[in-house]
């Protein structure tokens, strides 16, 4: 069997093949509801070079194992399937110049296994998950392209990054490794030989400042997860001090350094605010009260030493990210599915969101613009009410919405930490981002869902 799917980008050709030939073009390319897990991947795409990664197929986790071959840049490159769950896989790459921009043209040949019964039963849906591939892939790789060409005439920059094996980091590690970037790890554990790592314990205070000294940006995203887990004292406690603590003394080493990095952008959220009803929430409006806005002015006050230093610190406030491989709106889509996802309560209250993309593309759009400080709502500039959200992911889902679900349900669930994350009303709008200049690639929930899902109107 045979399929072909072409993109037009107006990048030039080494351009685009460059992005494709960098470590983090992988991640982008995924779908994010094609859960993959990357076990091992050759730093090339030359041939004999191998890429091995696991995938859930029903209950179980298959392996692929992906070899190249035929590497001839910038025109094309192959690989073939040497394991997975296709009886044969051969993808050959090839990048065309075509009206001053470049035309990917992806040709696949493949063998369903089971012979005519997997013709008769699978051929269908192997199709139709390939068009919801390459069609995410093509907005990936369109997209990824015109924001690193935003900031091409800077020079490539070496980057620290804390917290990249969560949802947002590893996104965001890969986007800018695809960008030319020199990305460095933060870790916990043992740094893995031949990798660009750096080993902390931010709850000891111990982190080697030798090993910071060049960077140019320094971005940390670390902390315990906020909404995967009821909020006992302790629980609320360690939300509180991974952030506090970790910040604090990443601000105290990079403002001792002798070669202090440019840019040292921190993590924070929405959360600043509180619960404010109706009231339209800017930059400049005041924190609330309560556990999360205590935590976050804790947060960013963590930052001091690094802007009194002489240091452009930035304060990403971030909304709810949307994205299928995690977050909230993964916890979203079962109950949505099954017709339960109306709204909670009478569905009043705020819900500020931001797309995946264009999370990552906005701390990018802030750490390399040179006027960029202070605190930034990272959200849509459309913020919507809650009942309205829910109609809009029943539509991208074709099931119903109105089924209300009782706040008391929610406490009973998941105690302070449901009710704090899904009654809350909060309508922030993200001005002093747009007054960067930064263009949002979703502005209405309905496109960012349809996005995230791969459920396009067709």
């Amino acid at each position: 069997m045979k399929y072909e799917y072409e993109t037009q980008t107006e990048s030039p050709r080494n351009d685009v093949f460059d992005w494709f030939e960098r470590k983090g073009s992988f991640r982008r390319l995924m779908p994010p509801w094609e859960v993959a897990e990357e076990v091992r991947a050759d730093e090339t795409l030359e041939n004999g070079a191998q890429r091995i990664f696991r995938f859930p197929m029903g209950p179980i986790k298959m392996t692929w194992v992906a070899e190249h071959l035929g590497y001839e840049p910038p025109e094309k490159f192959e690989d073939v399937m040497k394991k997975g769950p296709f009886r044969s896989w051969h993808h050959v790459h090839r990048f065309v110049e075509k009206d001053g921009g470049t035309v990917v043209h992806d040709e696949v040949e493949y063998k369903l296994p089971m012979g005519i019964l997997g013709r008769i039963f699978g051929s269908r849906n192997v199709r139709n998950r390939l068009n919801r591939m390459f069609r995410a892939r093509e907005l990936r790789l369109i997209r990824d392209l015109q924001r690193h060409s935003d900031f091409k005439h800077l020079p490539r920059k070496r980057i620290l990054l804390a917290g990249s094996s969560g949802l947002i980091g590893r996104q965001l590690a890969a986007f800018l490794d695809t960008g030319g970037h020199e990305i460095w790890r933060l870790v916990r554990r043992a740094p893995k030989d031949g990798q660009n790592e750096i080993q902390w314990t931010p709850s000891e205070g111990i982190i080697d400042a030798s090993s910071l000294e060049g960077f140019d940006i320094v971005i940390h995203l670390g902390g315990a997860g906020i909404g995967d887990r009821r909020w006992t004292k302790a629980r609320m406690a360690l939300i509180e001090k991974s952030r506090t603590e970790s910040t604090e003394l990443l601000a105290r080493t990079l403002a001792d350094l002798s070669q202090k990095p440019d840019v040292f952008l921190v993590s924070s959220a929405i959360g600043w605010y509180g619960d404010r009803g109706d009231e339209i929430l800017t930059e400049e409006s005041q924190p609330g009260s309560g556990f999360l806005p205590d935590t976050c002015l804790a947060w960013e006050a963590s930052a001091e030493f690094a802007r009194k230093a002489g240091i452009r610190t930035i304060h990403a406030r971030t909304g709810v990210v949307l994205d299928a491989s995690g977050g909230a709106l993964e916890k979203m889509l079962l109950p949505a599915k099954m017709g339960a996802g109306g709204p909670i309560g009478f569905g009043r209250q705020w819900f500020s969101w931001i797309s995946m993309d264009d999370q990552i593309y906005a701390m990018h759009h802030l750490v390399m613009s040179s006027e960029t400080e202070g605190a930034y709502n990272i959200t849509s500039p459309e913020p919507l009410q809650q009942k309205h959200f829910a109609k809009a992911l029943g539509r991208v889902l074709r099931r119903p919405a109105f089924m209300p679900t009782p706040p008391l349900a929610i406490w009973f669930l998941y105690g302070k930490m449901g009710v704090a994350l899904t009654t809350e009303s909060q309508r922030v709008i993200p001005t002093r981002l747009l007054e960067t200049g930064y263009k949002f690639q979703h502005q209405d929930a309905e496109s960012a869902l349809r996005d995230a899902l791969g459920k396009w109107k067709k």
